[in-house]
């Protein structure tokens, strides 16, 4: 199988990273995954998947510029679907300043999505959108949603992050997520796409494995998780629990990331990669801004599930069924 690396000139991320402008990309290497077994499906006749890596700030419509770019891009190398992050509408500077920038889901910038959709003729995972739900006039707080639309521009499945992150960790500072952003209550079941059946998360939930065996439980073939994940848990534990989810779920894993300095109060890791279920990053982004590409092979996974058969080896009889079913 190849995979693609696509990213901006080097000399251009400084511009990049500060939200300016996006020019064009370049592939800039193209190179062959190790094989843990035979196989047989033609590689040009496999989906195609973009993960976008993105710098967003406070200002809501330069990020739209640099996302709608991406997705263009996406497009014309052929990709069926595009991924962006976690927080890929804003990351403002306080929950102040989050709770003002939100909207609810039928808002002036879930249109624009739906238009760029529509436009490009590909499925979005927008991986983190602030969300003004119909509790907003009670609770005056939102919810992290993973919004997933078609290429006609439908919304076809909402994820409510379920895990909201609040922690205090020496030199990354403290995050509580909770100060404006509700928990959601259940999960979404995995939905049918041109690349394969996606279970759908968000960020911190890829530290509780239930929520990912949950999926792919009930038949994911890919989990997505969109992140914005901090600069000291990033370097220790993103690529470990990204491979570890794959692994234990033989599922491919796709995680779209924010990189690079929002704003003086906060930065991220970025390192957007996808993962097959072997175990193996297939596509990873450098730093800065861009976007790598994989093929999705579903014929692989099924054949890794046959001669590897762990979902069979469970023992709910000692440990209990990890979750509930789900509707």
């Amino acid at each position: 199988m190849l995979t693609f690396i696509i990213r901006p000139r080097r000399q251009l991320l400084p511009l990049l990273c500060s939200g300016l402008w996006i020019p064009r990309l370049l592939v800039l290497g193209v190179q062959r995954r190790p094989r843990a077994m035979a196989i047989s499906t033609s590689s040009w006749k496999l989906p195609l998947v973009a993960v976008c890596q993105i710098t967003s700030t406070p200002d809501k419509q330069q990020n739209f510029e640099t996302c709608a770019e991406l997705v263009r891009e996406a497009a014309r190398l052929g990709a069926c679907m595009a991924f962006l992050p976690e927080a890929f509408d804003f990351i403002a500077r306080d929950s102040a300043e989050t709770l003002h920038l939100s909207e609810p889901l039928g808002g002036n910038l879930l249109g624009k999505y739906t238009q760029l959709a529509r436009e490009c003729g590909l499925w979005l995972s927008l991986g983190g959108f602030h969300e003004r739900g119909q509790d907003w006039e009670q609770t005056q707080k939102i919810y992290n949603c993973h919004v997933l639309l078609n290429s006609k521009g439908s919304v076809v499945a909402t994820y409510r992050k379920t895990h909201l992150c609040d922690v205090e960790l020496p030199g990354q500072g403290p995050m509580q997520e909770s100060n404006s952003t509700m928990p959601g209550c259940s999960l979404e079941a995995p939905v049918s796409t041109p690349a394969g059946k996606i279970g759908l998360a968000v960020c911190y939930d890829m530290r509780f494995p239930e929520l990912s065996l949950a999926l792919a439980q009930a038949g994911a073939e890919i989990l997505t998780y969109p992140s914005a994940f901090g600069t000291v848990t990033g370097p220790a534990h993103w690529e470990v629990l990204l491979r570890a989810r794959a692994i234990e779920t033989q599922c491919y894993v796709v995680a779209a990331a924010q990189c690079g300095h929002h704003h003086e109060k906060r930065a991220s890791y970025g390192h957007s990669m996808v993962v097959d279920p072997w175990g193996t990053v297939v596509a990873r982004c450098s730093d800065g801004p861009g976007l790598c590409l994989a093929q999705i092979n579903l014929n692989y996974l099924r054949q890794l599930r046959h001669h590897l058969p762990v979902s069979k080896h469970r023992r709910p009889d000692l440990y209990g069924n990890l979750g509930h079913p789900l509707s």
